[in-house]
């Protein structure tokens, strides 16, 4: 029996969970301009880093490590390294979109976990360049708006640490993170990664515990496939 492939999501339901997707994560940048300002980074800086880097993790490393007394150089590493991921966002992104090459530029700002993750999820073109774009322009315009009410509001409360907004970034990059850990090679890595900053934090400078976690990923790949090597049929000992 011929059975018809699924019928695309309707627009209204691309744009539904656009939507949601950038007005939960965009509300954060509240906890982000509140957080750099009690690092000691100054309304400009914190802006800038919204309008200019917009990668909330990234975001977030960078002024955490700034805060711990980590050097600006290292802070910044630990910040570039989790944000190489977009790069290979983009390479699976710029086939799907088949975006015009004026445009790429602009597009490629918006490459972030959610834009990527709404975009790839749609069955189409069409769709995915919907769905690009309305997590992209709400995400950027609440992030960003929310990030200045942040920075200006951090003095209004006083001891920021008190209230915990530094936890609000990393809870929410985990709550992105965590439908994609479905693997066992992807929970590999997550965990490795994690053992790696634990061991490390009491004894390298801040900042540092994130780059050593960075090799978690090809430790763990490396192994996986000396094992499915390992385990073809007809393999040759």
């Amino acid at each position: 029996m011929r059975t018809d492939p699924p019928a695309p999501p309707a627009d209204s339901a691309v744009v539904r969970d656009a939507l949601g997707v950038g007005v939960a994560v965009g509300l954060s940048g509240f906890a982000f301009g509140v957080t750099s300002a009690g690092a000691g980074l100054g309304l400009l800086q914190t802006c800038a880093l919204s309008l200019l880097v917009f990668t909330g993790a990234s975001q977030f490393a960078l002024v955490g490590a700034l805060a711990a007394g980590g050097n600006p150089f290292t802070a910044a590493a630990g910040a570039f390294f989790l944000g190489a991921r977009n790069a290979f966002y983009g390479l699976r992104l710029s086939g799907l979109l088949g975006l015009p090459r004026a445009v790429r530029p602009l597009a490629a700002h918006w490459v972030i976990d959610e834009t990527s993750a709404v975009a790839l999820a749609q069955p189409d073109r069409r769709t995915a360049r919907l769905g690009f774009t309305i997590t992209g322009l709400t995400l950027y315009v609440l992030w960003n708006l929310t990030t200045l009410i942040g920075a200006l509001g951090a003095s209004a409360l006083g001891d920021t640490d008190a209230w915990g907004l530094d936890a609000a970034g990393p809870a929410v990059f985990l709550a992105l993170l965590a439908p994609m850990l479905s693997g066992t090679v992807e929970r590999a890595v997550a965990g490795l990664g994690v053992l790696l900053v634990l061991l490390c934090q009491p004894v390298l400078p801040a900042g540092v515990p994130v780059l050593v976690a960075a090799l978690a990923a090809p430790a763990v790949l490396t192994v996986h496939g000396r094992m499915t090597r390992g385990t073809e049929p007809g393999e040759r000992r």
